[in-house]
């Protein structure tokens, strides 16, 4: 009897030493898997706050087209994004293996929380959204200033950089893109001709100027606005044909807002007519359809930036 209470012992101690055995080798293979991923925290500072971020994160949702933009350039692959209004040069994005993840505006929170991000990227569309997001996982805000595009577009490419390791890749681009826009504006100086930019909305007219979320044409590539006195509005001032020839400005930028939400008058058959044809505008062929994806939606990406100073460098021609 005593031996057999000494052998169920033995066994018993046999089993413990052999289940620690087991925990001890699954606590290395998580080391050496720890070790193999090479896991670094970085700390990241952006508008909103400061976020400790995982270093090439693997799952990667981003709510900005720019950014998502910059990060294709860079080769990074994500997770998730929402799929409505997809700039056409991002059209590879609509593909299944990209998840679905709500509108610019309205997230899908149980989709994003059952997706597991490392990493969620917003821009001024989520700026609101900021903490509920940063609940499901760590969020990098990184928005354009209309007051300041270069300097903000360098910033938020720096971020990008360092959180996906592309810093070299980055100071190349923001160097090409600098030595661009500066060769435009030289030109634009030389042609000596002011700009208004209009935006169709499906009928409606409003226009920007100086200080206005499309500022980058008046500071960075500078052109004189037509109009000094122009309110400045996230959606413009409100305008009649009759005051674009007041202004009578020598070239015209037009932004078709319709092409992007779905409008059914086009930009072009709303500024045809004979009113906007007495402009000098119009009588030296100088009216230019912009991009509106680019400049309206998805402005301070790589691509998107070098789109736009193609079609201003074209606008001069």
């Amino acid at each position: 009897m005593m031996f057999k209470k000494k052998g169920l012992v033995a066994v018993a101690l046999l089993m413990f030493v052999f289940m620690m055995g087991l925990i001890g080798c699954s606590s290395i293979e998580t080391a050496i898997e720890g070790e193999v991923e090479n896991v670094e925290i970085i700390s990241i500072t952006h508008e909103l706050g400061e976020v400790a971020v995982k270093k090439n994160p693997g799952r990667v949702i981003v709510f900005d087209y720019a950014t998502l933009d910059s990060l294709n350039q860079m080769d990074i692959e994500i997770i998730g994004l929402p799929k409505s209004n997809i700039p056409s040069y991002l059209n590879k994005y609509n593909d299944e293996k990209y998840q679905d993840v709500g509108t610019l505006f309205e997230p899908n929170f149980e989709k994003i929380y059952e997706l597991q991000p490392d990493l969620i990227l917003i821009a001024g569309r989520q700026r609101e959204l900021y903490d509920d997001l940063s609940e499901i996982a760590p969020t990098v805000f990184l928005a354009i200033d209309n007051q300041d595009y270069i300097n903000s577009f360098t910033s938020n490419l720096t971020i990008l950089g360092e959180i996906f390791d592309k810093a070299d890749f980055v100071k190349d681009e923001i160097n090409k893109i600098e030595t661009q826009i500066k060769e435009v504006s030289t030109q634009v100086e030389e042609t000596n001709k002011n700009a208004l930019i209009v935006m169709a909305n499906d009928g409606a007219l409003s226009v920007y100027g100086n200080n206005s979320r499309f500022n980058l044409i008046h500071k960075e590539f500078g052109f004189p606005a037509a109009d000094e006195n122009i309110e400045v509005s996230n959606h413009g001032q409100s305008i009649s044909f009759e005051y674009i020839l007041e202004v009578n400005p020598d070239i015209i930028f037009v932004i078709d807002r319709a092409a992007v939400t779905g409008g059914s008058n086009v930009a072009e058959s709303v500024l045809d007519n004979d009113i906007v044809k007495m402009t000098n505008a119009y009588k030296n062929n100088a009216i230019n359809y912009l991009s509106a994806h680019v400049w309206y939606v998805a402005s301070g990406g790589i691509e998107g930036t070098k789109i736009m100073i193609e079609e201003i460098a074209a606008a001069i021609q």
